[in-house]
Formats: C-alpha cells, sequence, structure tokens
C-alpha cells in the first residue's frame, strides 16, 4: 500500500476530535531551496549563527506552552511531560552553543613543522528524521547541531505529530534565513527519498531498527554521507538483594510508564535476585498505582493514551500472550467519557522469546540467583541502549555493569533517566556509535586540515 498524500490526525486522547490536514512534501523542491540557502549560511561567522539561533529560541520560548498542549493533544503525551520537553528543547540551545565553542571554533596546531590550524566545514543539507514520541526535542537537537555547523537542515517530522512539527518548523524558519530550515511532511516513503537525496550530506534518524537498518544498507554506497541512527531498546533494570527496594520499585514503575512506555529507553526486563522476589513485586505495583490512565490534557494525569490504534492492537498483543503469567494489565479504550488509545501497563512473570522493543508499557519480570544469569540473557538481547543496577554495592555495580553492552548505564536510577547534558546512543542494535544528547554537534561538521609556509 503507497503512503497517503493527505492525511489527518485524531487525537489519541480523544478520537472524536479530527485535527488538521496535512500533505506530503516535495521532497526535490524542499532540498534545492536548501541547497540555495546553504552557501550564505555556511558562510557567517559561529557567532552570527548563533545571534539568529537564540531569536530562534525567543521564539519557541513564547510559544512553550501552546507547544506542549499540542503534543499532550496530537500524540497523547501528558501535559506534564509535554512542558518538561519544551524546558528541555530551549535549554538544547545554551547546551549545543557551548558544545560549538569546543567542537566547531577553529584549533590552532602549534606542533607541528609548519603553522596549521583545523578548521570545520559544513557539510551540507541535513535531513532529520524525527519521531512522534518526543516530536520536537529529539529532532530538534540535531537540527540545533547542524545550524549552528553551517548546515542547512530538512525536518521531517513523524507523520503522527505532523500538526506539531509544522508548527515548531514555523518558528524556527520564521527567524532563519528562508531555504536554512525546510519542513518536509510525509510518511515513510518521503522520509526515504530524502535521505537517499544526493545533496543531503548528513542524515539523522531516530526510529525502528527495520527502517534504520534499511537506511544503512541503501546509503551504503555513498559513505561520505554521515548518518547516525538512535533505533530503540530493550532496557533491563537488575534489582539486587541489596537494593533499596523502594527506591528501584518506583523507579521501575517511572521507567516503564513514563510516555506511556513510548520511549526508546523504557524499562522493559526487570531481573529480581530469587530472595527478593515478592517484596519488590508488590511494591512494584504499588507504585505502579499511581499511574492511571487520564486525558493527556489534565494536568493531574501521569498515563496518557497510545499515540495509535496500531500500537493499542501491539498492547493487546502482548496482554493475550501473557496467559495465566499475567500480574496486570487491561485495555481501557475510554476514561471519563472519551474514548481513546488508553491501556494500563502490562506486566508478566517469565519469558515468551520476546526480543523486540514494544514501544508500549510491557514489561517481563526475571528471577536471578547469580548476575551471570542475567548477563547470559541480556547477550541474548539485540539491543543495547540502557540498563539500571539497583544495589548498595559499589563493587557489585561495576562487576556487573562493566560486562553490560550499553550505551548508557545506570546506578539505582530509572533507565529513562537521560539528561541532554550527556550524550545518548545505543550499542549493537541500538545505534551505530553518532550519540545524540550533549556533544551531537561533533558528528555535524567535516574536518579541514590548513598549514601554510612560514613566512
Amino acid at each position: 500500500m503507497s503512503d497517503p498524500e493527505k492525511w489527518c490526525n485524531r487525537s489519541p486522547g480523544d478520537v472524536s476530535v479530527e485535527l488538521e490536514e496535512h500533505s506530503a512534501g516535495n521532497v526535490e523542491a524542499a532540498v534545492q531551496r536548501s541547497l540555495k540557502a546553504g552557501a550564505g549560511w555556511s558562510r557567517a561567522s559561529l557567532e552570527e549563527r548563533k545571534q539568529v539561533l537564540r531569536e530562534c529560541q525567543n521564539r519557541l520560548r513564547e510559544r512553550q506552552e501552546d507547544l506542549a498542549r499540542l503534543i499532550a493533544l496530537e500524540v497523547g503525551k501528558p501535559l506534564r511531560e509535554a512542558r518538561l520537553e519544551l524546558g528541555a528543547v530551549l535549554a538544547k540551545f545554551d547546551l549545543t552553543f557551548a558544545d560549538a565553542d569546543h567542537f566547531v571554533a577553529d584549533q590552532v596546531v602549534a606542533d607541528g613543522p609548519h603553522p596549521a590550524l583545523v578548521r570545520r566545514r559544513a557539510r551540507g543539507p541535513a535531513a532529520v528524521i524525527a519521531p512522534f514520541n518526543f516530536p520536537i526535542h529529539l529532532g530538534h537537537g540535531a537540527a540545533v547541531a547542524y545550524l549552528l555547523a553551517g548546515n542547512t537542515v530538512l525536518f521531517k517530522p513523524s507523520p503522527l505529530a505532523a500538526g506539531v512539527g509544522a508548527a515548531y518548523a514555523r518558528e524556527m524558519a520564521a527567524a532563519l534565513p528562508a531555504g536554512v530550515f525546510e519542513l518536509v511532511q510525509g510518511w515513510g516513503d518521503t522520509g526515504r527519498e530524502l535521505c537517499l537525496h544526493p545533496a543531503v550530506r548528513s542524515v539523522c534518524f531516530t526510529g525502528s531498527v527495520p527502517v534504520g537498518t534499511g537506511l544503512a544498507k541503501a546509503l551504503a554506497a555513498d559513505y561520505s554521507k554521515s548518518l547516525a541512527l538512535e533505533l530503540g531498546g530493550i532496557n533491563s533494570l537488575i534489582v539486587c538483594a541489596d537494593a533499596d527496594l523502594d527506591l528501584a520499585a518506583t523507579a521501575a514503575a517511572d521507567g516503564l510508564c513514563l510516555t506511556t512506555g513510548q520511549r526508546c529507553n523504557a524499562t522493559s526486563r526487570i531481573f529480581l535476585e530469587e530472595k527478593i522476589e515478592k517484596d519488590f513485586v508488590g511494591r512494584f505495583l504499588n507504585s505502579l498505582a499511581r499511574y492511571q490512565p487520564g486525558d493527556p490534557l489534565d494536568e493531574t494525569t501521569m498515563l496518557g493514551p497510545l499515540v495509535s490504534q496500531a500500537a493499542v492492537q501491539r498492547h493487546a498483543d502482548f496482554l493475550a500472550r501473557s496467559g495465566p503469567k499475567l500480574l496486570a494489565g487491561e485495555v481501557c479504550s475510554a476514561v471519563n467519557g472519551k474514548i481513546g488509545n488508553y491501556v494500563t501497563p502490562v506486566i508478566f512473570q517469565g519469558d515468551d522469546g520476546w526480543h523486540h522493543e514494544a514501544f508500549c508499557p510491557v514489561a517481563v519480570v526475571r528471577t536471578f540467583s547469580t548476575s551471570d544469569e542475567v548477563l547470559r540473557h541480556q547477550a541474548t538481547l539485540p539491543h543495547g541502549l540502557t540498563a539500571s543496577i539497583f544495589t548498595g554495592s559499589k563493587d557489585s555495580f561495576h562487576r556487573i555493569g562493566e560486562s553490560l553492552e550499553v550505551g548508557n548505564l545506570y546506578w539505582n536510577l530509572p533507565t529513562t533517566f537521560s539528561p541532554s547534558t550527556l550524550p545518548f546512543g545505543g550499542l549493537r542494535a541500538s545505534g551505530n556509535g553518532k550519540p545524540g544528547g550533549r556533544g551531537f554537534i561533533r558528528f555535524a561538521a567535516e574536518e579541514q586540515a590548513v598549514q601554510w609556509l612560514r613566512q
């Protein structure tokens, strides 16, 4: 089936609400505008680019509450979380400005045979493929880095967050020279066409392993094109017998339920040392009681709806196959008279061989007698994004953690604790070593070595 040329999203918190219509963009026209704008933008100084981007920051600050409410309306993220996302968006400017001073500024080399410097040159148009779960923040981090490094940006939001993407792009484009920030709406075919366009010199894709793998294969021949992939995870929370069980239970509930489990770093595996299973599970279920399905536009809601009916079906499939192992979980359909994509977390014991990202609130609880059992199981999982270890022993944390092949490792913190002040990326199937978060600007420009004969 071909991708739709036009579509309207429905609010996942109230599917009777139909949002504005969107149309697939013209990739070739957007790329040509981007190329035309690139020469002037790349010649601007770093300080000049910062000044323009500060105006982008001011415009987004003025629209902060409106954008947060639009996120809640269109993708179902609880308003309290959407506001935090906008806070992170604004902070990303300042963090990236600081990174640019370190990674983009010219570096004088004094110890070579000739006077020399290493400078960074813009790569050219960059395609940013953003996800629905953080519809502004995740794509925005890459976009600001590319822009500061002198590149133009072609921003393609998730079609499930097309309205949010359009609103964000309007504010960015209004402050930037024409063509420097281009919005390209569309579904998978549009995204692929954009990423494979020969004039696009960088691609940042956040999404599923199959799509990311397909992009990597398709771009293999164009080896000079930079490709940054963030492809999700199956993330483990490991609880040792000496852990603070209340702290661990709260972290497990938060890691499972934030953004209704629609986070690449969501907790989906919970490993318990055998002797604490009963005590932990009771605490965990009590902590989950905080997460009751609710209207995402209600300021008190902690568990919003899933983004789509496809996600609800995925949740229902997990619910159906859990059988007698089920500890909790149901599909709710309606909350306070509003029909939407509402569910409660699915928790089951044991393992049914599930080795793919759920992207909904589903977690498996397993027990272990030695940490080697956990490590053996981890080795069977394809992903390597985040893992948390709860223990009172620093030695135990390091002993277990050193054998976990993940990009983000936490001690007594949730698997979802990923501040913008640190790099963020995964290993193995979770990504290709070009992390988002802090320092992404390292991948946004080319190095050029310049030297000259001393006069």
